[in-house]
């Protein structure tokens, strides 16, 4: 029998039915799939988050964050099970120099092979995070006898030290590293961690490359340190720095052919503080580049001073600090100091050190260059300290070098190493450069410098840094051909 319509619609609907369900299940299958994808995804990316808020991107190391739960965690340890640990705080020494000269690429990369190579010698039980900048620290958790904290600052300093090598150039850094424990430095992790950085500070004051213990007498000198940096702050707008100034002589007549001048800080409680307790705070904190634009035109505006007493026209030289140097603005701010002053370009001499100028020639050079194009004079620092060759030399447009003082003090030492002055000057003068020996303080001195060809001289032998005041008299006197009886060379006035 042919099916009635009835029975036709129901096996219609029975057909739809299965269809729907199929497709339902299917969709259900699907909406769970996606359901399932997704929670996978927020899993995932809240992983993701997570790393990243406690991670460092750069190295992979724990960051701060991570690194203050986990020495809280093991302080907590150390306090129940009654033992010690330490925390040893790393800082790259010059970081920014490489910044700077080689960029940042070149940086980071840095940071990241000094990243692998304290994971490579670290015990698995050791925690390594990175702060920030140039800035690591370690914690080590079980410290059976402080000497281990010793030994693994030493080994960190050496495994630093080795060379790195970088778009085709070799070069070493060094760190620094301060050392607090637990529980005698500190029983919480922000003082350890505190104590641990006033000890790094230590570190670098005593030369760099090394590794202190906290102790209360570094924390004096730390707080001591705040209160000076927070001085200097403030010592430019309250006037509080002056020059003097050191007279460069012929070493044949002893006639004045110049002058260098010399920043003092006149502190209104602490006195007359010594440039070396100043000067590298001035450098790290990057107050030296306001502080050195000041010293310039102060000093072009002396020397203007005097071109309009008529006196001889003498060139002052200005030392410029690394990070002066490689300040961006340095050519806009000199052009603009020789403009407003008025200044002649030629009687003025910015002396750079050696080991700044000889570091990554290729970028460095366009410095000096550009500098000399303005029509002032450039003299290498403390030359012979760098190590530089003269082949290198002869590549940057120098008027003069100045011998590193170390080098005259050894003429008259226990070594009497005469032979290592002899060479430093041989070099100068093998590039047709005015030789300058800075630092001299004896006759003896002064007589080997005259005898092997030395141009010119300064130092304490003959007279202190003076004020402008001062110096201004000894100039007068000079012009008006007054003789001068102090000690001598045995020529005329010297």
């Amino acid at each position: 029998m042919p099916p009635t319509p009835k029975s036709w619609w129901a096996s219609l609907a029975s057909l739809f039915v299965v269809v729907m369900s199929a497709v339902l299940g299917r969709m259900s299958w699907q909406l769970a799939r996606s359901s399932l994808r997704e929670g996978e995804t927020k899993l995932a990316h809240a992983q993701r988050v997570e790393y990243l808020a406690y991670h460092d991107g750069l190295t992979a190391l724990p960051n701060r964050s991570l690194f203050s739960k986990m020495l809280s965690q093991r302080i907590g340890e150390a306090r129940r099970y009654d033992r010690q640990l330490a925390v040893a705080f790393l800082d790259l020494d010059r970081f920014k120099q490489i910044n700077d000269t080689l960029g940042h690429e070149a940086g980071d990369q840095l940071l990241q092979e000094v990243a692998i190579r304290l994971r490579g010698y670290m015990r698995e039980s050791d925690t390594i995070a990175r702060l920030g900048g140039d800035e690591f620290v370690v914690l080590l958790p079980v410290l059976d006898d402080p000497k281990y904290a010793a030994t693994v600052a030493q080994k960190i300093l050496s495994v630093v030290g080795q060379p790195f090598t970088f778009i085709g150039h070799e070069f070493r850094i060094t760190a620094s590293i301060g050392i607090s424990t637990y529980p005698q430095d500190g029983r919480d992790e922000q003082t350890l961690t505190k104590n641990a950085d006033v000890a790094m500070y230590q570190a670098k004051a005593e030369g760099k490359n090394n590794f202190q213990f906290y102790s209360e007498k570094l924390n004096a000198n730390s707080l001591e340190r705040l209160t000076l940096e927070s001085s200097l702050r403030h010592a430019l707008e309250r006037n509080e720095f002056r020059l003097v100034y050191q007279a460069k002589r012929d070493i044949g007549s002893g006639q004045i052919t110049g002058m260098e001048a010399l920043l003092r800080w006149e502190h209104p409680d602490l006195g007359t503080i010594a440039p070396m307790q100043f000067i590298p705070l001035a450098e790290e904190t990057g107050l030296i580049v306001p502080i050195g634009k000041w010293v310039l035109r102060e000093v072009c505006l002396q020397n203007v001073a005097w071109q309009q007493q008529d006196l001889p026209p003498l060139c002052i030289a200005v030392n410029l600090s690394a990070r002066q140097f490689y300040d961006e603005n340095l050519f806009a701010d000199v052009d603009s100091i020789i403009r407003s002053t008025g200044i002649d370009p030629h009687l003025l001499e910015l002396e750079i050190m050696e080991g700044v100028l000889i570091h990554n020639v290729e970028e460095t050079l366009r410095i000096p260059t550009g500098l000399k194009s303005m029509g002032v004079r450039i003299a290498i620092d403390d030359f012979g300290t760098g190590y530089s060759t003269l082949a290198t030399l002869q590549r940057f447009p120098l008027d003069t070098i100045k011998i590193d003082r170390s080098f005259i003090r050894d003429i008259s030492g226990p070594g009497k190493d005469m032979a290592l002055a002899d060479a430093v000057i041989a070099m100068g003068r093998s590039l047709s450069l005015a030789v300058v020996a800075q630092g001299v303080e004896t006759r003896e001195q002064a007589e080997f410098l005259r005898a092997h060809a030395c141009d010119e001289i300064q130092g304490f032998y003959f007279r202190k840094p003076m004020p402008a005041e001062q110096f201004t008299q000894l100039l007068l006197g000079e012009a008006s051909g007054a003789t001068y009886t102090g000690k001598r060379l045995a020529l005329k006035d010297v």
